[in-house]
């Protein structure tokens, strides 16, 4: 009988952890940072609740810290074996486990804190990553492991693992890592998967429904045009994979046919443009579309009056070009970066506008301005909220909960048990009680620490 364990990612958004343990393999799927609303959260601090030395290997689903961010720790902690992913996963990964240990020690710097690893336990990971291509099988002890097209960021996977025991018939167990929400500007839709039997699902919208898609490029298009004719500040908090490549392909098209007026866009974010970088050599992952518009000759992320700012002084140089303008930083839910800067000096502009267009966990200052907040704490400062705050939820990479549903219906005939992984509680626990009403399958939104046999 084998065993799963929750570690991370149970009703919550981040620190995504789970352990699956057979007679021959003891296999992590991701081993993420716990955010909220701070990098640095003491759980990240906590011991493993298992012997990483033990551990046969790690299957990375995407690229991003909440996924990734505590495997240096892994190896600080004992961890000797490999970590898989995609090739784009290792690429990226390699600009995101940098990025996430120079936050962290500029916040030890500030706070007296201990960073959670060291430059070389990130120097042994990089070392010991393997990269696959999807659909390429890969063998950790009696596991036969295929990465399958997520559709969430590039390079993103669904891990779909085949084990036997004994006398028993084989099985299929499905994590999906994160989700995308086709259809997408620039990636594939996700893989169709059917024959589960166990399914490991995300949930962070499995209470809610997206607006349509055509919505949302006619919304961003109203706003470039609304804070041009104000003659304000477009602020838009992205996260740095997808969502900003996303959000660059579609000015790039408004701005080519003529949708909006020409108009400064700055991407002030390094870790963003660095991700690009790796976006523009990645084209064989993308769509058939982007791929026939990338062949035709056309670049996707290059338009006039794009600016990339990647030194600090060019970033501060943003303050001299004059309004209207449109400025695209990290972090996405503002928690820190240099959108902080700029929210700090337009949020008091009536005529300035923020445009979130990605999820705002609870806590975060993202989340506050969603909600409506009439302040916020910036650098210890109130800073009054006189811009008008409009969010898009039609740019969300993950899926909403009818999406999710027909997911989890494509194994309706094999399905034995489904966990709802990666969610805020509210939405976890509906989302296992929308399966089990309307699909009569057993399903879990499990919680830190518990275990399964499967």
């Amino acid at each position: 009988m084998a065993k799963l364990s929750f570690y991370g990612g149970a009703q919550q958004i981040s620190g995504s952890c789970y352990l699956l343990e057979t007679d021959q393999a003891k296999v992590l799927i991701d081993c993420g940072l716990f955010q909220c609303p701070k990098v640095c959260e003491k759980q990240n601090y906590v011991p493993f609740p298992f012997d990483p030395s033990s551990i046969d290997g790690v299957i990375v689903t995407h690229a991003h810290t909440d996924h990734t961010g505590r495997i240096p720790k892994l190896f600080k902690e004992g961890f000797q074996k490999n970590v898989h992913s995609t090739v784009p996963t290792k690429d990226l990964i390699q600009i995101m486990l940098k990025d996430s240990l120079s936050l962290m020690e500029r916040e030890a710097e500030h706070e007296g804190n201990t960073v959670l690893f060291e430059e070389e336990d990130l120097q042994k990971t990089f070392q010991h990553w393997e990269a696959h291509e999807y659909q390429d099988e890969f063998v950790i002890g009696d596991l036969h492991i295929r990465l399958l097209d997520a559709g969430h960021i590039l390079g993103s996977a669904m891990v779909e693992i085949m084990y036997k025991e004994k006398e028993e018939a084989q099985k299929k167990i499905v994590f999906t890592g994160d989700l995308g929400n086709p259809p997408t500007p620039l990636l594939p839709a996700p893989e169709k998967v059917s024959g589960a039997n166990i399914l490991v699902i995300e949930s962070t919208y499995g209470n809610r429904d997206h607006e349509a898609h055509s919505e949302r490029k006619g919304k961003l298009e109203r706003a470039i045009e609304d804070t041009v004719k104000r003659g304000g500040v477009l602020m838009i908090p992205a996260f740095s994979l997808e969502r900003t490549q996303e959000i660059l392909y579609e000015i790039n098209d408004l701005i080519e046919h003529g949708r909006v007026p020409m108009v400064p866009v700055f991407l002030d974010s390094p870790l963003a443009i660095r991700a690009t970088e790796i976006y523009k050599k990645s084209d064989q992952y993308f769509n058939k579309r982007t791929r026939y518009i990338i062949d035709s000759g056309e670049h996707i992320f290059k338009f006039p009056m794009l600016k990339f700012t990647l030194a600090t002084e060019e970033s501060k140089a943003i303050n001299d070009v004059p309004p209207p303008k449109v400025i695209i930083a990290g972090s996405g839910m503002s928690t820190g970066g240099r959108i902080l800067h700029h929210e700090r000096r337009y949020l008091p502009d009536p005529n300035s506008m923020l445009l979130l267009v990605g999820y705002q966990a609870a806590g975060s200052r993202g989340r506050q301005l969603q909600d409506g907040a009439r302040s916020v704490d910036i650098f210890g400062e109130e800073v009054p909220v006189r811009a008008r705050v409009e969010k898009i939820s039609g740019y969300s990479a993950h899926p909403d909960q009818n999406t999710l549903m027909e997911f989890v219906h494509d194994s309706i005939d094999t399905l034995d048990t489904v966990f709802a992984v990666h969610g805020e509680a509210e939405s976890s626990l509906f989302f296992v009680q929308r399966i089990r009403d309307h699909l009569g399958i057993r399903a879990y939104a499990p919680q830190m620490g518990e275990s399964f046999d499967i």
